[in-house]
């Protein structure tokens, strides 16, 4: 009982967190606000870590494997410009080495672990397809993000819009990453694959309508 009260107070200080963020930011606090992206990061990846739960062995190893491909796909996109296209972090994702946040790594993990999770509860029998459907789910993620990414000092890409190639190698990479996901068969939370997923998304998409 314990337990769940911790999960759905995390929750509830998620989307307090994200609508505080959205009012601030509208509201001219964006220099207070921005520059907690990282520590929000860092909190939901306790939450989905805590919650989904990744505990067992092939869980951590997996959340760690994916964290490492993940990062250095992501050195090497800086480093070269040939994974994603062109492009440079900027101060607001925390510490950096290599030219990465190292939030951003963690991220690739989480991202993979929730969209693989929510693909999971369809009523699919082919991981194939669910894998198809978490990359979609991350591809989506990542389109809505890279339309403030600028302005919030996110990153920033040399052109003067997201290149084709950029969500092309996210397709491809969240689809390996959450086929391998899916193979673990473990058991997710629903609730915090749901919630951390969409209260990002909907913080993203409301910059990007609104």
């Amino acid at each position: 009982m314990k337990e769940e009260y911790y999960k759905y107070f995390g929750i509830g200080l998620l989307w307090l967190m994200h609508i505080s963020a959205y009012v601030g930011i509208n509201f001219g606090y964006a220099d207070f606000f921005l520059p907690l992206s990282a520590l929000n990061l860092w909190f939901i990846s306790l939450l989905v870590i805590k919650f989904y739960p990744i505990k067992n062995k092939k869980n951590v190893l997996v959340f760690i494997g994916i964290g490492l491909l993940g990062f250095f796909a992501e050195v090497l996109g800086v480093a070269t410009g040939k994974i994603f296209g062109e492009y440079a972090y900027g101060k607001n994702l925390g510490f950096i080495v290599l030219g990465v946040p190292v939030i951003i790594g963690v991220n690739w993990a989480v991202l993979s672990f929730i969209c693989a999770g929510l693909a999971d509860k369809l009523t699919l029998k082919s991981n194939f397809i669910k894998a198809a459907i978490g990359a979609v789910l991350m591809l989506a993620f990542d389109f809505f993000i890279e339309q403030s990414a600028p302005e919030f000092n996110f990153w920033a890409f040399e052109a003067p819009s997201v290149p084709l190639q950029n969500y092309i190698t996210w397709f491809i990479l969240a689809y390996i990453f959450n086929y391998v996901v899916l193979k673990l068969n473990s058991k997710s939370d629903f609730n915090i694959c749901f919630h951390t997923y969409t209260v990002q998304t909907l913080f993203f998409i409301a910059f990007y309508v609104f």
